[in-house]
Order: structure tokens, then sequence, then C-alpha cells
């Protein structure tokens, strides 16, 4: 018994998903795992300093080591975030820009763009809490293919889709603001860009959509929702869920808290 062509196409586009499926996990697998034994390097050595010495007692032995834990952790963590940056940048695995990816349909670019995400978790798991509101945070975002002005603040793990983003100077993203270029929608993962202009703040809580731009100036009250696709005048505030613009004469109340 034959199958019939469109049978034969189906189970063949099948199994191309399922080696691209394959191929994505062992390249992660194989790529984290030398990214991650690459970064421990400089910490163990810092730590094989201190185990290899001599000293007078176990008990300035066991002090001496345990204090040295937290400066051996920071080198892994900066080792980490340069590696991983450095690496996805050399693979080219990045969020692909105004892209339309059907999550069923497995082809290459949603396979880069899962391997950018785990790579980018990883960081954030290992090394964001440690740099987060910090420059050193700032820097791996910005080498991980962000354009970021000068005097960037970022004080958030939810920033996603680092390619995708270009701040001016200036920016300030308050603790846990959502922003991130991709969206998924009935099993449809859709990217754009963001854009936020000079000295725009991103209030703390707030969710940000795919495909913002923001003109310089402007604000957005803490826990607000900016759709996608909103553009934001300048030198203006907005709040609210949906962001709404704020005038002068507007008496409601407000959620302006401060964005750190």
């Amino acid at each position: 018994m034959t199958h019939p062509p469109q049978g034969r196409e189906a189970a063949s586009r099948r199994w191309r998903a399922r080696l691209r499926v394959t191929w994505t996990l062992l390249s992660i697998f194989a790529v984290e795992c030398l990214v991650f034994g690459l970064a421990m390097l400089p910490g163990a050595l810092f730590w094989e300093v201190f185990s290899l010495s001599s000293y007078p007692f176990v008990l300035v032995r066991i002090i001496v080591l345990s204090m040295a834990f937290v400066p051996a952790y920071g080198l892994f963590a900066f080792s980490l975030t340069v590696l991983s940056a450095l690496s996805t940048r050399w693979l080219g695995w990045r969020t692909p820009a105004n892209a339309t990816m059907s999550i069923s349909a497995l082809e290459w670019p949603l396979m880069n763009w899962v391997r950018y995400m785990v790579s980018v978790h990883i960081v954030r798991l290992f090394a964001g809490s440690v740099f987060r509101a910090t420059p050193l945070w700032t820097f791996y975002i910005r080498l991980n293919g962000a354009r970021l002005g000068r005097g960037v603040y970022i004080n958030s793990l939810a920033v996603n889709d680092h390619n995708l983003l270009t701040f001016g100077d200036r920016v300030v993203i308050g603790d846990g603001v959502h922003l991130s270029g991709h969206t998924v929608e009935h099993g449809v993962v859709k990217t754009a860009g963001v854009h936020l202009g000079d000295s725009v703040t991103i209030g703390l809580g707030s969710v940000v959509g795919i495909g913002v731009e923001a003109g310089a100036r402007c604000q957005v009250g803490a826990l607000s929702l900016v759709p996608k696709f909103s553009q934001l005048k300048p030198d203006t505030t907005y709040v609210g869920s949906p962001v709404r613009e704020l005038r002068p004469n507007d008496e409601r109340p407000l959620n302006l808290a401060l964005p750190l």
C-alpha cells in the first residue's frame, strides 16, 4: 500500500522538525557546557590559590576558603556574562526582527530564538541576581546585542531579546519591568524592536509590548501596560493599563511610584 504524496510530505516535515529540535537541544547542551566550564576557570583558579596555601590551623583554612567564595563566584558570574554573549554573537543565535514564527512548524528561525533565550536565561539565573541594576548588567545586555546609549540603568531581569532593543542615553528601566521584542499569540511567536529615546523612564512592574517607540523624556508610571506598537510622545507622562496620556488637569488617582 502506497502513501499519498500529501502523507509522505507531512511525514517528511515531521521528521525534519524532529531533527531540528534534536540538533537544537544538543547544540544548547554542548555550547552551554563549554561556556559554563570556561566561566568557572577564573573562579576555580582564584579558589585554588587559597586552597593550596599553608595555614597554621584548620579553622583558619576554613575561614579563608569561606571568605574566598564571594570573589570566586563574582569572577565566575562576570566570565559567564562575557562568554555567553560572545558565544551567541559568534554562533548567530539571535531573535529575528519583525518575524512571525509558528511554534508547531519548528523552523530554524524559531530554533535560533530558543537557543538565544536559553543562553539569556542561564546568565539571568546565575549572574543576574548579582549584577542587576549595576553597570555590569547594562554591559552584558549591550554585549548581547542591545544598542544602548550612555548612562542606561536597568533594574530588571525580565528584559529579553536584547538584539531588538534600542535605548537612548540615560534610560531608566525600573524593578520588575517586563520588556522584550517578542510576544506569543495563538501559537505564533511575533517579534519587533523596542525603541526608547533619551531620558525615558519605565516605572517599576510595567509591561512594554513589542514594537513600542517612546520619545525623549517620556515617563511611564509604575504598574502600567504599554500595548504593542504604541507610539509614546516625547516629554509626556503615561499611566494606567493600558497607558493613557496624563494631562495637567487630570484629577484621577495616579501611580507614579519611583522606578528604582
